[in-house]
């Protein structure tokens, strides 16, 4: 063999990839992600940070949280991307910024099965399948009893200073509870909620409260989440009275809890000037809520980042990921694992 040569022949393929490489880098140019302070964001912003490599762009994750990113985006176009961006408290900036064509949505709803309300865990609905509603639920306090006063109901609520500690006790006096023989329990932390679950779980006790989704709490215990047995009551209901709490909402109307409104956010740039596929892939990209709050149990299990997990996820769930983008993208995809 002609060492000389092949070693001229290797240096010629590498240096034609990367000038191919830098071409479609400069192509796209730069990109910046907001990297989330929450788990399911930065697992989003990772992923996202791979497929956009993958269409040749240079792409960096800054750190972000709810509203300092909106605000910057909005002000300043930058990030360029904000993967999971929870609305519902700036709804009408959002759609401000969105009608002026200083934003844009990438997707409407990029998790499926994502929201607030309540849940139970599964051994109670497997013992009791005919709880189906709230209201079931209300009528039997005795399945789910206060441990400080057994003869009444626990409802596990929000600790005190989170907004959903108003929702919660708005809505407690709207299903009249304490009349149907229930305690409004205050977790006093994070901590303390997440701990009531896990030891009523583990000890196959029934529990019922406030939850969101997705977490790995949802994933890890299974919560099955609690049919209101009701309908939205409307925004004047919620936002003019449910929201502000018991002390504040007199006369507060039974509703199912309000819809989560989470969009992915691009800035004007990215829309218009971003690479070949990225909108379609953008509009396309769905995350499975099982599937999410699969790969938040890996990162609670493991203490892995949201960058460990992007690459767990790529590797194990190509049947999710890859009808998001195209066959071209998906193999520079994976073969960058």
């Amino acid at each position: 063999m002609n060492i000389k040569f092949t070693t001229k022949v290797f240096g010629a393929v590498a240096a034609a990839l990367l000038l191919s490489t830098s071409a479609n880098a400069a192509k796209c140019g730069k990109v910046t992600i907001a990297d989330m302070n929450w788990a399911s964001a930065s697992l989003m912003a990772n992923v996202d940070k791979a497929m956009l490599e993958a269409m040749g762009c240079e792409v960096e994750l800054v750190a972000g949280s709810t509203m300092p990113t909106f605000t910057s985006m909005n002000e300043t176009g930058q990030p360029d991307v904000a993967p999971e961006i929870w609305a519902n408290a700036m709804a009408d900036l959002v759609d401000s910024a969105v009608g002026a064509g200083r934003l844009h949505i990438g997707n409407i709803a990029p998790m499926s099965g994502l929201g607030e309300g309540w849940w139970v865990l599964p051994h109670t609905l497997d013992a009791h399948p005919e709880l189906t509603t709230a209201q079931a639920i209300l009528a039997r306090p005795d399945l789910f009893p206060d441990k400080e006063d057994p003869s009444r109901g626990a409802f596990h609520g929000c600790p005190a200073g989170w907004g959903c500690q108003l929702s919660n006790q708005s809505l407690y006096k709207a299903f009249d509870m304490e009349a149907l023989g229930w305690n409004l329990i205050d977790p006093g932390s994070a901590a303390g909620l997440d701990g009531s679950i896990a030891k009523a779980s583990e000890q196959g006790e029934n529990w019922f409260g406030y939850y969101w989704n997705p977490t790995s709490l949802v994933g890890k215990y299974d919560l099955r989440a609690v049919d209101f047995g009701v309908p939205y009551a409307g925004d004047d209901n919620w936002v003019g009275c449910i929201a502000l709490g018991g002390d504040n909402c007199s006369d507060p109307e039974p509703s199912a809890w309000i819809n989560s409104r989470v969009n992915t956010l691009l800035s004007d740039n990215m829309y218009y000037n971003g690479p070949k596929g990225a909108m379609d892939y953008f509009s396309a990209r769905t995350w499975p809520g099982t599937v999410m709050n699969e790969m938040l149990v890996w990162m609670e299990d493991t203490g892995g980042t949201g960058a460990d997990a992007s690459v767990e996820f790529l590797s194990s769930h190509g049947d999710v990921w890859k009808p998001w983008v195209s066959a071209d993208v998906a193999a520079a995809v994976e073969a960058s694992l």
